[in-house]
């Protein structure tokens, strides 16, 4: 007669659980992202700064890895010729590269230095 018979044992979960529950699901839920005036402030800043130190950084780590190439090309491989045409190419984005960080961080300022100089206002104002 045991074959007839129904056994249910409940489990209710744990406050940690359901908290650990509910964090995963936050991950997965879409979000609704407004963006404060300070996170809007530090992202332009951020952008400004950013893509010029990027862009010197890639133009001067080229140029050394070709000026490299030549030193090597003297010294190793004794074609002294070839070499220092490759040191002078290399050195030329080396060169560049901190006008070209300048100019790009003067066209930054110019192009966001407007709204940051709005959102520092607004946000002075009201603190």
């Amino acid at each position: 007669m045991k074959e007839n018979q129904f056994n249910y044992t409940y489990v209710a979960l744990t406050e940690e659980e359901k908290k650990e529950i509910a964090s995963i699901r936050k991950q997965y839920a879409p979000q609704e992202k407004t963006e404060t005036k300070m996170e809007r402030l530090r992202k332009l800043d951020a952008r400004v700064k950013n893509v010029p130190t990027a862009v010197a950084l890639a133009l001067g780590i080229i140029g050394l890895l070709v000026f490299g190439l030549g030193m090597t090309t003297v010294l190793e491989w004794l074609m002294p010729v070839l070499g220092v045409a490759l040191c002078i190419v290399g050195a030329v984005p080396m060169g560049l590269a901190y006008p070209v960080y300048n100019g790009l961080l003067k066209w930054g300022k110019k192009k966001y230095g407007d709204e940051i100089l709005q959102l520092s206002e607004e946000l002075l104002e009201e603190k």
